[in-house]
This record gives structure tokens, C-alpha cells and sequence, in this order.
């Protein structure tokens, strides 16, 4: 059992400092039944997680399951300084009123994973406010310039000459106080993180808690496209709030060689069961496409419900297996002649008009299931099925 639990633990790591603690941590959970507390940090900066996010929430799962205890911290204090981790400028700080909305659907989110009765929900606002000016004096004194400056995108912003503001130094500094109010026996964090999770370590010492948390590092999750980490900002994601028919048309999209890699990283399946489908995929007994579609089942009902993952899945067969319309399209009106190229921005389906027409030039757009090739083509009166790529459709009402 204590060899299972590594290897579920070890899975789609990319690094794992002091695994002896671990092996340690869960024998005593094993012989005693002695539980053990797992932290995870988030800076609630924007108001929802997507998968990416959900790669650490999915360990924290398993870490779970072998009887640790997770403290979910989210960052209300060091979301208001910004992580400096791989930016190149200062971060712009939120508000006070944005941190707590965001909170709030962070607080929402994430039970569809954990476990709430193994989870504590801490803000480290309670701690490091109370911390006063002597306190935060006393956390400088822990580290040095020097060696903040050997952390890698320091290091690049110093030698060229770009700002680095002093609370960007104690980014760092205050995350790691975390583990040291808490008394974290494990850090979690992706591999960007590095710098930050060593700090926890590093503080635990200095402040002799009688303890140096384990880290264990998880690799950036790929979007979409399976080249670029996924992001928002570069429209490669999906959302943990995003619909079912959404979600389970965004699974289905990756391609098989991804698959296996949010097999690794997403699925609750166990190595085992994962190495039986690649197997049945390996020798023809399974199709690709059969994989895909139940691990796209398995992740839309985790986030919606069982029902909801077979009705998504009917759907993308009725519209795609049989090119047939969706059921339920958003819809939309103009009161005269319209561009289409400003047609579909107004529908939502493409971010300006520019996109819009090379969109028309890839054949990705149809009027009515029809291809269309014009880019200066105006609608009149009429209503018409609007469609761009496999997913996006919208009623348009030109009255």
C-alpha cells in the first residue's frame, strides 16, 4: 500500500525534494494513522481557476485520499504585491474588493476536487497583517540581495536594467512565512514556483519550527493547442466554470498525444487503469477517439454532474457526428444591414474584425451550414445560423 501511495503521489511530478519525508509522512499515516498537512498556494487574481490550476488541486486530491490534511491558502495579502515569478514588469496590485470577489469563486471552485472535510480554507492576510512593521523587519533579515538576485528572472531584470520594486523581493519572503505560521510538512506548487516553495524550507529553519517542508513540483499544464502552457490570456484553456458541452467539446479537441499527458495530470484514474487504455489503444482494441470521449465524460461530470456529461456528450454527436445545429444557441439582433465580418464580432465569435476575416479566409465560417469565402458579404433582413469552427454558433436577427 505505501509503494501504490508514492507512485500516485510521484505521478506527472516533475520534482520532488526530500521524498524521504514523504515516505516518512505517509508510513506514520499507514502504521498510525497519523495524518500529515499538504499546503497549496493561490493568489486569487483572477475570479476563475482553469485546468491548469486543476493539475495541483488534482495531487492535492491524491494526497488526500493517503490521509493528508490540505491547507488551501489563498494569497488575499500577496495577491495585493503580485508573484513576480516570469515577469518581466512590476505587476499592477488589485483591489481589496477584487481579491475578495475573487476569493470567493477560488472558495466555490476548488470543492469540486477536494475533499471538504479534509481541507482548511486559511487567507495569509490573518497572519502576515499581524506580523506588524517589526515583524515584516525581522522576515528581511532571513535573506539577502544577493542571493534574491540569483533567482532567475531577477537576475535578467537586473542586468537589464528593469525595475524591480523592494516588494517584489518580499513576494518570496512572505510566501514562505506561510509555511512557517502554518507548519507545512509538504509544499505543492508548479515548477515556476521553484524559488518560492525552497523559501518555505529555508524559513522553517530560520525560525526553528522543528521542521522543513517536502516540495513537490508539477509541470506546467499545455492548453489547447499542446504547444504553449494554458492560459487565458492566450485562449488555449478551459475553464473550471466553462459549460458542459463547452468543456466536453474542448477535451475532445486536444490531440491524442496530449491526451495522455491530461490522462497523467487530470484523470482520477489510477496508473493502472491508464496503462490498460493505452494498451487497448496500442493494439486496436480501443479507438483514440472512445479514450478521449470518456476522459471528457469523466471531467465534465466531475464539474457539472453525470447527467450533465451524457447530455454534452449527445449533443456534440447530434452537431458534429450528424452536422447537425445545438439545441440551444445564444441569440442575437441588429436593427439593419450588417458587415459579417462585425456580425460575428457582435455575436461573440471572433475578439475583432480582423480575426473575423481571416476566419473567413481559413473556410472556418458557415451562414446557415454554408461556407463562406466573402469577407465584405452584408446581411439584410433575415435570420441566420451563424458558425465559426466546430463549437461557436449564434442566431443573428437582422430586422
Amino acid at each position: 500500500m505505501l509503494q501504490e501511495a508514492l507512485r500516485e503521489i510521484q505521478r506527472g511530478s516533475a520534482e520532488i525534494i526530500d521524498i524521504e519525508r514523504v515516505e516518512k509522512l505517509l508510513k506514520a499515516y499507514f502504521d498510525e494513522g497519523k495524518t500529515y498537512t499538504v499546503k497549496a498556494g493561490f493568489d486569487p487574481t483572477a475570479p476563475d481557476l482553469h485546468f491548469g490550476h486543476t493539475v495541483l488541486l488534482q495531487k492535492l486530491a491524491t494526497f488526500q485520499k493517503y490521509g493528508a490534511t490540505i491547507q488551501f491558502l489563498i494569497g488575499d495579502f500577496t495577491a495585493q504585491i503580485g508573484d513576480p515569478t516570469g515577469k518581466s514588469v512590476t505587476r499592477k496590485t488589485l483591489s481589496a474588493l477584487q481579491i475578495q470577489e475573487n476569493a470567493k469563486s477560488y472558495k466555490e471552485q476548488v470543492f469540486k476536487i477536494l475533499d471538504p472535510n479534509m481541507t482548511e480554507i486559511v487567507f495569509n492576510s490573518e497572519w502576515i497583517n499581524a506580523l506588524g512593521a517589526s515583524g515584516m523587519l525581522s522576515l528581511t533579515t532571513t535573506y539577502n540581495v544577493a542571493r534574491m538576485l540569483e533567482r532567475d528572472d531577477f537576475d535578467k531584470r537586473y542586468k537589464s536594467g528593469t525595475s524591480i520594486s523592494i516588494s517584489e523581493f518580499i513576494y518570496p519572503l512572505l510566501q514562505g512565512y506561510d509555511s512557517v505560521h502554518l507548519k507545512s510538512d509538504i509544499e505543492i506548487g508548479g515548477t515556476d514556483q521553484k524559488f518560492n516553495l525552497l523559501m518555505g524550507r529555508h524559513l522553517q529553519r530560520a525560525y526553528e519550527i522543528g521542521k522543513e517542508q517536502s516540495v513537490l513540483m508539477m509541470p506546467i499544464l499545455e492548453g489547447l493547442d499542446g504547444v504553449q502552457k494554458m492560459s487565458k490570456s492566450l485562449n488555449n484553456y478551459i475553464g473550471v466554470a466553462d459549460a458542459p458541452n463547452d468543456m466536453f467539446g474542448k477535451v475532445l479537441s486536444i490531440s491524442d498525444a496530449l491526451m495522455w499527458r491530461y490522462y497523467e495530470l487530470l484523470s482520477a484514474k489510477s496508473l493502472n487503469e491508464i496503462e490498460a487504455l493505452k494498451s487497448g489503444v496500442a493494439n486496436g482494441s480501443l479507438h483514440p477517439k472512445s479514450v478521449k470521449e470518456e476522459l471528457s465524460m469523466e471531467i465534465v461530470e466531475r464539474f457539472h454532474s453525470k447527467e450533465a456529461a451524457q447530455n454534452a456528450k449527445d449533443e456534440f454527436e447530434r452537431v458534429h457526428s450528424n452536422s447537425q445545429i445545438p439545441t440551444d444557441i445564444e441569440e442575437f439582433s441588429c436593427n439593419e444591414e450588417i458587415w459579417i465580418a462585425k456580425a460575428l464580432v457582435d455575436c461573440n465569435m471572433a475578439p475583432s474584425t480582423s480575426q473575423a476575416r481571416r476566419d473567413i479566409k481559413q473556410g472556418a465560417v458557415k451562414i446557415n451550414q454554408e461556407k463562406i469565402s466573402d469577407e465584405q458579404l452584408q446581411l439584410s433582413s433575415g435570420e441566420y445560423i451563424l458558425q465559426v469552427g466546430k463549437r461557436k454558433f449564434a442566431k443573428l436577427k437582422v430586422n
